[in-house]
């Protein structure tokens, strides 16, 4: 039994050491992007965690495996700094989408090599890995859904159709990001931030209304979300 109880802790210290590490990578990584731009390397990344370039494979199956956990990681940023200053019950949809809208676009204007690395990433040109990328971001869109879907907690929401207006959503938001940053960190933005969100504001809250109604959902963008949405 104690023997058992040694060996449980070892494996858990090992678990904890590897998550550690795997995090400290991840840091490595955005900060190799930031300062060397997308295009960067296993070794740039390797390089700025201090590391030998096999030591960070021994932490992530392939490249794609860092692709997803950067990805993950600007997730996890965005939605700890759109919920600090939200109430999903009591906010109207519109402030909601214009909160997250604002904070997205922020975390691109301090991050945008971070982000030009996600658009167009040479770790993820081969066909299997584009897919994985593909199925991350179907991932995220069926998790917004559920979300709304638990917030309105009405049983009769489509939590599909949910799924592909966010899905439409996520869609648009790259490609107006895209032509945002642009592809040369050198070239300034086509438009200031504050008219960026405000018209990446109006063209999400447009879709996210448009595709409700698509899928017999009327959507009151003024409303709070939990009493936002009646049958078509």
């Amino acid at each position: 039994m104690t023997r058992s109880i040694r060996v449980d802790a070892r494996t858990e210290r090992w678990r904890a050491h590897r998550v550690r590490m795997r995090e400290e990578f991840v840091d490595a990584a955005i900060r190799a992007l930031d300062a060397l731009g997308p295009g960067v390397s296993m070794g740039d990344i390797a390089r700025e965690a201090g590391a030998a370039k096999p030591k960070l494979y021994r932490h992530f199956e392939d490249k794609t495996d860092l692709y997803d956990a950067v990805v993950d990681r600007m997730r996890e940023l965005l939605w700890t700094r759109i919920a600090a200053g939200a109430d999903l019950t009591a906010d109207p949809v519109r402030v909601l989408i214009g909160r997250a809208v604002t904070e997205y676009v922020l975390v691109v204007d301090q991050h945008p090599n971070v982000f030009r690395f996600l658009l167009h990433s040479h770790f993820t040109r081969n066909a299997g890995e584009s897919e994985r990328a593909l199925r991350s971001a179907r991932r995220s869109a069926r998790w917004a859904a559920e979300l709304v879907a638990a917030v309105v907690d009405d049983p009769g929401i489509d939590v599909s159709g949910l799924e592909l207006v966010n899905y439409s959503v996520f869609g648009a938001v790259a490609s107006a990001t895209d032509w945002w940053l642009g592809s040369d960190r050198a070239e300034p933005a086509p438009m200031p931030v504050e008219r960026f969100v405000a018209y990446l504001g109006a063209i999400v809250a447009s879709l996210v209304e448009a595709g409700s109604r698509l899928h017999g959902i009327v959507l009151d963008l003024d409303a709070p979300l939990g009493s936002a949405v009646e049958p078509g």
